[in-house]
């Protein structure tokens, strides 16, 4: 077993936020990649590269809960950090035959990285999906979800293929 330990415990193993104090500003930046399996039958309706709704443009409106929901990562995940967010920029590529990309990369200087507000967005914008496609199946499938990339601080990370 590693020696690592579990960062959002305290000594009792109770859970804490980590102190982040001491740590040095740099610039921080993640990005998080999912997947949407909307089915073929959806995705043959895509119009300029959306799915066009009475309640507006399917991708557009991800793009947008996404970025929301990055801004307010702290509100749904408990120990993190409430961070001012830089940048967020969110894409919705469709990868045919059935499934669309969803990518998220967060900037911010700080002293914790923006992984978990990277991986909101794209889970966020994920759900907005499918809620809004929902009425033409339920066959819908959402992930892999996963983090591509890291930077600042001490570590970088970037995911293998």
């Amino acid at each position: 077993m590693s020696d690592q330990k579990f960062s959002h415990l305290n000594e009792s193993g109770d859970p804490r936020m980590v102190d982040v104090s001491g740590k040095a500003v740099t610039v921080r930046t993640a990005t998080a990649s999912g997947m949407v399996t909307l089915g073929e039958a959806i995705l043959t309706q895509l119009q300029d590269g959306d799915l066009p709704t009475r309640k507006g443009a399917v991708f557009q409106t991800a793009i947008l809960a996404g970025t929301m929901a990055a801004k307010d990562t702290a509100r749904f995940i408990p120990l993190c950090h409430t961070l001012p967010l830089e940048d967020c920029r969110i894409s919705v590529t469709p990868r045919p035959p059935d499934r669309v990309e969803i990518q998220a990369t967060v900037r911010c200087t700080g002293k914790t990285g923006v992984e978990m507000e990277a991986l909101t967005a794209v889970s966020v914008a994920a759900l907005t999906i499918y809620d809004m496609t929902k009425a033409l199946s339920h066959d819908i499938e959402i992930g892999p979800i996963r983090l591509l990339e890291k930077t600042g601080g001490k570590s970088t990370y970037r995911a293998s293929s």
